[in-house]
């Protein structure tokens, strides 16, 4: 503890600036040394307590294979954010439909792809492109304040475009995989099928 505390005044300060600059240095009071260790001993047995506490849980192995040992910080190279803790709230949790528009929409983009690729109609496709590329425009014209939308508009022709690939590349790889497993099917003797059967 340093002692009382002079009162923060703005008049009375002025009044003791003008003072002391009237009164000589040689003509003024010392001040008295702070003296007041009431309480250090206390402090000190408290720093000592825990310093004792933190090395005998080092020594149990508490901080032993916590989460992120050996690895960089993350997000340390990335520009601020303001809502760093929020987005890493929403993102952790996986949490839908929750916080500002300009989150929710990030997130959302992050994961529209996949989305996306459990639709089977084109239509059904155009449609969810324009919901989104509709609420996108709507979360940048809000004044409501918060952070800044930065999810860009997504291109419907080009992103059915990429839909109807990424369908016929997995329906390339799912007759692979069947004709792998009719591949391997046939190569077995009849007995080994029975037995792959009854593991099914």
């Amino acid at each position: 503890m340093t002692g009382p505390r002079e009162p923060s005044d703005t008049p009375l300060n002025v009044a003791r600036y003008k003072i002391n600059r009237e009164i000589p240095a040689s003509e003024r009071p010392e001040a008295e040394p702070d003296t007041n260790e009431a309480g250090q001993a206390m402090m000190d047995a408290r720093a000592q307590y825990v310093e004792t506490s933190i090395q005998q849980a080092m020594r149990r192995g508490d901080f032993d294979n916590l989460p992120g040992t050996g690895k960089p910080i993350p997000g340390l190279t990335a520009p601020y954010d303001p809502d760093w803790w929020i987005r890493q709230k929403i993102e952790r949790e996986q949490i839908t439909g929750l916080g500002p528009a300009a989150l929710t929409l990030r997130s959302e983009d992050a994961g529209l792809d996949a989305r996306l690729d459990a639709v089977v109609a084109e239509r059904a496709v155009r449609e969810i492109l324009d919901d989104f590329n509709r609420r996108v425009i709507d979360a940048r014209r809000q004044l409501r304040g918060g952070p800044p939308v930065v999810t860009a508009l997504r291109a419907v022709d080009a992103e059915v475009a990429r839909w109807q690939e990424r369908r016929t590349a997995a329906r390339i790889e799912r007759d692979a995989a069947r004709e792998r497993q009719e591949a391997a099917l046939a190569a077995m003797t009849w007995r080994e099928r029975r037995r792959a059967k009854r593991k099914r």
